[in-house]
């Protein structure tokens, strides 16, 4: 896109530029430097008002010191004196405080702002990390900042149904799905994709991942932070890198945790039947993981006779639902959360051969949907969708997602077709598209940036942290090597760690590319037979 390459090109120059140009351009024509100058003018105001951090809001529930406020960004940045939306914004301020020498005291080194991906997720929390041991060395040097991005939380939210029919259950999940199952699909798609023109009407088109890189630098600016220091996971890292393209000289540093592919041919569809085809491979990951532990799970003792164990479990819940709640699609989304994170495998597999054995109330703690959180579920997903179909073109026409995902779905039926009706509603999608940023810097345009990844990470596959270094000059990039946990920073592997601090704090990375080895494996529960025997006895 033209403002894309204008602010390569000439970086904060332009900003400056671009602030004291006339509105307006040619009549007739679109003005491409519209939104470029909106931003600055947005920048420049939020500089001059800050943040006023003060108390949280009563139910965010926090405590070790964490503060919130409000930053004003325009909804429509080629219109910047138009409506207006508040995100809200955490901080935790820099401890100060060398967890291994308390006489000393460390500098501050700005602001570290956090965003957990999604889209649709929510950073509110993300400051009390620094409580963590993992993290005290970071938390000395930055402040610690989180943010509810547009259209989450309360930052100007989007909703496209009632809540209270969002997490309905039980549901059916087939991987062979029939051709009535498939027309009662494409009709709750359309449905969704209509709710959500109905309630957010014209801005719907607003809540788009350049929007999002937008709003980071008015909140750069409104922290009085004159370069950016920013970690992103997942869909963070995708529009960390969008970020990194429109504002180059702005980036201090950077980290994509997670990385997605950015190439726009990719953005949005091709990377969602990635993302089914790798979860294949993980989902196989965690079976062979139960397998070996067949002495605690009794789920069989091999990866084809758990899935025998598991489509059990599935044809039993299609007939008769666990506690009525509990279908085969709260199974497999409980499962795929297994796909994303390995510390889950022992509760899953815990849960499952519990359900086998005649009890099923683990599962229905584990899976049943919760009304408590309907609200913050459908409002997740609403931005989900909302940033996916606005992003990029998407296919129109149900033949084409019917034929690639039948295809994929005969060597990967796990996730295949509950992705494809996740993201069915972009095939009816009633707000404008967007063409894919070209995701790109070059020599000498960013700083240093470091992309870490798990070589089997299923929801971001490995080839998108190649794809992201490829087009990040000067870029490095760490592989936690034989692993799948989705995002590794500040978690399990020392090593990631030690490269994360490293960068951090001194700013220094390896040369190019560094591996790691992976982190343990989670450890299974109890025998099951010895904790219904501990039961028994009155244990």
């Amino acid at each position: 896109m033209r403002a894309a390459a204008l602010y390569s090109a000439a970086g904060s120059l332009l900003l400056t530029t671009l602030a004291a140009a006339p509105a307006g351009g040619t009549p007739g024509v679109p003005d491409a430097m519209a939104e470029p100058r909106g931003t600055a003018v947005a920048a420049a105001r939020a500089r001059a008002a800050g943040i006023d951090f003060g108390t949280c809001p009563a139910d965010q529930e926090v405590s070790g010191g964490m503060q919130c406020g409000t930053v004003t960004v325009p909804l429509d940045y080629a219109h910047p004196d138009g409506k207006q939306i508040k995100l809200t914004v955490s901080r935790v301020r820099a401890t100060h405080k060398d967890p291994h020498n308390s006489k000393r005291k460390v500098p501050r080194q700005g602001a570290l702002v956090f965003n957990p991906g999604g889209p649709g997720a929510s950073g509110m929390h993300f400051p009390l990390i620094g409580l963590l041991p993992e993290w005290k060395r970071v938390a000395a040097a930055y402040d610690l900042i989180g943010y509810a991005p547009r259209g989450v939380g309360r930052s100007a939210p989007l909703s496209c149904q009632d809540p209270e029919h969002f997490l309905s259950g039980p549901a059916q999940s087939p991987t062979r799905p029939s051709t009535a199952y498939k027309k009662q699909r494409i009709a709750r798609a359309k449905e969704y994709a209509r709710g959500c023109g109905r309630r957010a009407g014209n801005a719907l088109r607003y809540y788009n991942s350049l929007n999002n890189a937008r709003d980071l630098d008015v909140l750069r600016a409104a922290l009085d932070e004159e370069k950016l220091t920013f970690m992103g996971s997942s869909y963070g890292t995708y529009f960390g890198a969008v970020y990194a393209t429109l504002f180059p000289s702005h980036v201090r540093r950077m980290v994509l945790d997670a990385a997605v592919n950015p190439d726009p041919a990719q953005v949005w569809y091709r990377n969602n039947l990635d993302q089914s085809a790798a979860f294949e491979g993980r989902w196989a990951d965690f079976r062979e993981w139960i397998a070996r532990h067949d002495d605690v799970y009794g789920l069989g003792d091999t990866a084809e006779k758990v899935r025998h164990s598991y489509e059990t479990a599935r044809a039993r819940l299609a007939a008769k639902p666990a506690g009525g709640k509990v279908g085969p699609g709260q199974l497999q989304s409980a499962f795929l959360s297994a796909g994303y994170y390995d510390d889950y495998w022992p509760s899953r597999a815990d849960a499952l051969s519990a359900y086998l054995s005649g009890d099923p109330e683990p599962l229905i703690e584990m899976a049943a949907p919760n009304p408590e959180t309907a609200a913050e579920a459908e409002n997740a997903s609403a931005v989900y969708t909302a940033v996916e179909c606005n992003d990029a073109p998407w296919p129109t026409d149900w033949a084409v997602w019917d034929r690639d995902n039948t295809r994929l779905a005969r060597v990967a039926p796990f996730e295949t077709w509950d992705n494809v009706w996740m993201n069915l509603p972009c095939a009816y999608w009633p707000a404008t598209r967007q063409q894919p940023v070209d995701v790109r810097t070059g020599p000498g345009e960013l700083p240093p940036t470091l992309i870490l990844a798990a070589e089997r990470d299923a929801a971001a596959p490995y080839g998108g942290a190649l794809e992201m270094q490829r087009r990040l000059a000067n870029s490095v990039l760490v592989t936690e090597r034989d692993a799948g946990t989705h995002g590794v920073a500040g978690g399990a592997n020392p090593c990631v760690n030690a490269h994360l601090e490293a960068y951090l704090l001194q700013g220094s990375v390896p040369v190019r590319r560094a591996s790691c080895a992976p982190h343990p494996e989670p450890k299974p529960g109890t025998p099951r037979k010895q904790a219904l025997k501990g039961k028994s006895d009155g244990a």
